[in-house]
């Protein structure tokens, strides 16, 4: 099923309660109505979806139509960054990969799901430029987070692979340069059968953070050569200390 007929067939009242994801246990969200979004990466349609457990609200950004090749749809997991999505920070690459996700997903077919309250990493704001302050210090992004006593990525996947499950989206390629996306999707019954790079050009000013990434937290990153997709692997989270 597509994303756009799996969001006709389960909202037609704008709503519906959680159910189970195959292969997972259930997870509490719930959708509301589906609306147009005319953005200057075009037209999209948007969904609004409350995770029950927590309270924290994300949005679905979707094509309006569905993927032409026959291949399954493009997901992005985009984590909220205050500083890098509005502010156009070149600290990180955030803001650049939501623009090219939009335009894939524009162009090819699928849904971005803009997952709040996952600003650092999971650590939320202040503590993100608490991090930012250290590693003006010296240290590097992994370092910091430990430095303030916190996770290295505190983010849970669960209410997304279950939104995903609402939507139709059981297969998906996912648009992600982070294999623990993949490994947490699989984890809740999401299959991911392609990792689609979302890499961009590197700055001076994010090259230490994109390195750290690549070294420490086994991005697949090619830093400023030829990006190409690769290949699922078997799933194997390098994070074991994810918080219900």
């Amino acid at each position: 099923m597509t994303a756009s007929a799996a969001r006709d067939d389960s909202h037609q009242d704008g709503h519906r309660d959680h159910h189970s994801v195959p292969g997972a246990g259930t997870y509490p969200v719930s959708g509301g109505p589906v609306v147009q979004l005319p953005t200057a990466f075009g037209d999209f349609v948007a969904q609004a979806w409350t995770d029950l457990l927590t309270g924290v609200e994300h949005l679905a950004v979707s094509s309006p139509d569905a993927p032409t090749d026959g291949k399954a749809p493009l997901v992005r997991l985009h984590s909220e960054c205050l500083t890098g999505d509005v502010f156009g920070s070149y600290r990180c690459d955030c803001g650049e990969q939501l623009a090219f996700a939009l335009e894939l997903i524009r162009d090819n077919g699928g849904t971005l799901l803009y997952l709040r309250g996952q600003e650092g990493r999971g650590i939320g704001l202040a503590n993100k430029i608490k991090a930012y302050a250290l590693q003006e210090a010296g240290f590097d992004t992994v370092e910091a987070n430990e430095q303030l006593g916190l996770p290295v990525d505190a983010r849970c996947y669960k209410a997304a692979a279950q939104i995903l499950a609402e939507m139709g989206l059981h297969e998906v390629r996912l648009l992600s340069n982070n294999p623990d996306k993949q490994n947490r999707l699989a984890q809740a019954g999401v299959k991911v059968v392609e990792m689609v790079p979302t890499e961009v050009p590197s700055r001076e000013q994010n090259i230490r953070y994109l390195r750290t990434k690549k070294d420490r937290m086994e991005h697949r990153l090619l830093l400023d050569t030829d990006v190409a997709s690769v290949p699922v692997t078997a799933p194997e989270s390098p994070y074991d200390h994810e918080q219900d």
